[in-house]
């Protein structure tokens, strides 16, 4: 029984959708989750083009709610009982907790939780931030395994918040299906720069993801009006994404458009990256906290060099002056002489996106995600001692 907090669209829905559809015939999945909040956009499509049917939650809210919350374990619990799964796997912090909870209280065998980044910082205030982390060091205590996607994530969690111990935690990359980032380009190129009215010479630099604060799109903007005042080529700045900041946003891009030097467009919510991203020159993500960023895997497979801060997972999907350049979070000088220079030198550009689908391609497919993490239910159903599934 694998149990997502919400559908939207990001890692922990293609996590979940090619973990259901791609595991062996060995393995039954039901996959459980809520619905998006009202200011994100619903990713059910994803899994309608894989042929995945999901049971939903909407009773699983992100915000904590007492009422909500206890509605929504109940649920799961019940779902639980009659499935009777052998193991079950939870994704992100909502879910962790309800799920976990339920499969512990019902006695599952294999109890698997996947941390989607955190909330361990620049999230909550110190006394709230101390609680989530109580929470999850007393369930980790029930988890037969914890998953991290990335070495460093594991590093961060074990020593920095001290989650549990070492041995308790595997890493296991996010998996994509990538191919799509490398087909029809020139045509998908050609399209999306049509309908954007963006010339040949002109450079499309584009930032996608929620407009939430932990995003810092505050960053974003400051950034490209100075990268704007300072160059003499054509910049577009796009805005991809929606949520709770997007007030404030629109209405900082149209003081820009009125008195830049650039242009800048928001988009909300683009369903086809892929085709997008074949229209764009450059990506960045400003965010201040970051578990594995789903964007900056996309602009790589798409071959799209990368401004980033240097938040959460990000050097393990990166490579600093290799795919792209990274920088100190929440310096708009630095951030800004990177992209400019990106601008500027157009060897740079096409040094760092020639190395990007290289790098990602056999690290964040969705076969490798989907054997590594059969290879380790395979593991912890052995150890349990469960013979109801063939090695």
């Amino acid at each position: 029984m694998r149990i997502i907090n919400r559908f939207n669209i990001g890692g922990p829905t293609y996590n979940a959708t090619f973990l259901t559809r791609y595991l062996s015939s060995d393995f039954e999945t039901l996959l459980v989750g809520g619905l998006p909040e009202k200011d994100e956009s619903d990713s059910l499509y994803i899994l309608d083009n894989y042929g995945v049917k999901p049971h939903l939650i909407e009773e699983m809210q992100r915000k904590p709610s007492l009422v909500s919350d206890v509605k929504a374990f109940l649920r799961i619990r019940s779902m639980m009982k009659k499935f009777r799964p052998h193991i079950v796997h939870t994704h992100a912090s909502k879910a962790g907790v309800l799920g976990r909870l339920a499969a512990i209280s019902l006695g599952v065998p294999v109890v698997v939780h996947t941390f989607h980044g955190h909330v361990f910082h620049s999230y909550f205030s110190g006394w709230k931030t101390f609680i989530f982390k109580t929470i999850e060091r007393l369930l980790a205590k029930g988890s037969t395994a914890i998953i991290a996607l990335s070495q460093l994530q594991k590093k961060e969690l074990v020593q920095e918040h001290r989650i549990a111990k070492e041995q308790k935690f595997v890493p296991i990359s996010l998996g994509f299906d990538l191919s799509r980032f490398r087909e029809s380009k020139d045509e998908n190129r050609r399209q999306i720069r049509q309908l954007y009215a963006l010339d040949d010479d002109t450079l499309a630099i584009a930032i996608v993801g929620r407009l939430a604060p932990i995003k810092n799109h505050r960053l974003f903007l400051d950034m490209s009006r100075l990268v704007a005042a300072r160059t003499a080529k054509k910049c577009v700045f796009f805005i991809v994404g929606d949520g709770s900041e997007s007030e404030w946003i629109k209405d900082e891009t149209e003081v820009l458009n009125a008195n830049g030097s650039g242009r800048w467009v928001m988009t909300s919510w683009v369903k086809d990256v892929a085709a997008f991203n074949a229209g764009m020159d450059i990506i960045c993500l400003t965010s201040n906290n970051e578990g594995t960023p789903v964007s900056l895997i996309e602009a790589q497979a798409a071959g799209l060099p990368i401004v980033s801060t240097d938040v959460g997972g990000v050097k393990d999907i990166v490579k600093d002056q290799v795919t792209g350049v990274i920088v100190p979070p929440n310096d708009t000088e630095l951030f800004a002489d990177a992209l400019l220079e990106l601008i500027e030198n157009e060897k740079k550009r096409h040094f760092l996106s020639q190395n990007g689908w290289t790098h990602v391609e056999q690290s964040f497919h969705y076969t490798t995600l989907v054997n590594n993490m059969e290879q380790l239910y395979r593991k912890l159903i052995h150890e349990k001692g469960i013979k109801h599934v063939s090695a």
